[in-house]
C-alpha cells in the first residue's frame, strides 16, 4: 500500500507541472499526498474494520479536505445521501490497492474491486478500471510473471497493452478516466527494472502524474515484494498518525 501513497507523493508536484523525463528528484519537500493517498487509505479502513465503502470515503473526504478531488466528488462529497455518480474517472483504479491483499482468490479481489468502485464510479469503464488494477496487484503479489499479468488484463478487461511508454511521452496528455490513464500506469510497470524505475516511467510520461505513479506503484510494489525503508519513511514523513496506523493496522491483519 505504501507502493501507492509513495507514487502518489512523488507524482504529486508533476500533476500539473507535467516532466517528460525519469531524471528528476525522487524525494522533495514540495511534495504532499493529495486524494490518492486519502482514498486508498480509507479502502483500507473500510477493509479493516468492515465499512460501508461510500460512508468511509466520505469520512476520509472530509477529515482531509482540499487534497486535490475532482468535481464531481467534490460535490457527492458534500452530500450525506448522494448516489453514485456513473463516473469513470481513474479515482476507481487509483484508491483499490489495498483490495487484492484481503483476498486469497482472484475472483474474490474482482468482486471486491467492483464493490469498492460502485460506491461512487458506477460505469462499467469506472469498474473496470478498479478491476483491472487490483487484479494486477494481486497477480503481482502471487508470483505471476509479467507477461502473463499482460496476457490477462488484455484478455478480461480489453485494455490495449501494446504500446511502449517511448512512443507516446512527447504526445500523452492530461486524461482522468480510467481508459486514458489505466493502460499507461500499467504500461509503466511492465517496463520497469525495480519500484523506482515503475514510477519514475509512470510520471515520465506526463499526464495525471501522481495518479499514474499511484497505479504503477500499487503494482510495482507487490511485484517487487515490497519498497526500500527510506522510501517508506520518506512517505511516513508526509502523512499523519492517523493514516500510518491504519496502514500498519492493515498490513499486521493481512500479513504482508
Amino acid at each position: 500500500m505504501y507502493g501507492a501513497i509513495l507514487g502518489d507523493i512523488i507524482g504529486s508536484i508533476y500533476e500539473f507541472k507535467n516532466i517528460k523525463s525519469t531524471d528528476f528528484p525522487l524525494i522533495s519537500h514540495e511534495a504532499r499526498f493529495t486524494d490518492d493517498s486519502v482514498l486508498t487509505v480509507a479502502t483500507a479502513y473500510a477493509l479493516l474494520y468492515d465499512k460501508d465503502y461510500a460512508e468511509t470515503y466520505r469520512k476520509f473526504g472530509r477529515i482531509y479536505p482540499n487534497r486535490g478531488y475532482g468535481g464531481r466528488f467534490k460535490d457527492w462529497l458534500s452530500k450525506d445521501d448522494a448516489p453514485a455518480y456513473n463516473s469513470f474517472g481513474n479515482g476507481s483504479a487509483m484508491r483499490v490497492s489495498p483490495v487484492a491483499y484481503c483476498h486469497n482468490n482472484l475472483d474474490d479481489v474482482l468482486t471486491e474491486a467492483e464493490r469498492s468502485a460502485e460506491a461512487t464510479h458506477n460505469h462499467p469503464e469506472g469498474i473496470k478500471g478498479a478491476q483491472s488494477v487490483a487484479a494486477a496487484v494481486y497477480m503481482a503479489r502471487t508470483g505471476v510473471i509479467k507477461s502473463d499479468i499482460k496476457r490477462y488484463i488484455c484478455d478480461n478487461f480489453s485494455y490495449d497493452l501494446s504500446f511502449s511508454l517511448s512512443d507516446i511521452r512527447q504526445s500523452y496528455e492530461f486524461n482522468e478516466t480510467c481508459q486514458g490513464s489505466v493502460p499507461q500506469a500499467i504500461v509503466a510497470f511492465l517496463e520497469s527494472a525495480s519500484y523506482e524505475d515503475a514510477v519514475r516511467k509512470a510520471v515520465s510520461i506526463g499526464g495525471d502524474s501522481d495518479t499514474i505513479a499511484c497505479i504503477a506503484g500499487s503494482i510495482a510494489e507487490a511485484y517487487y515484494g515490497g519498497l526500500p525503508l527510506d522510501l517508506i519513511r520518506y512517505a511516513e514523513s508526509k502523512l499523519d498518525y492517523y493514516m500510518t496506523d491504519i496502514i500498519r493496522r492493515f498490513k499486521t491483519k493481512y500479513k504482508f
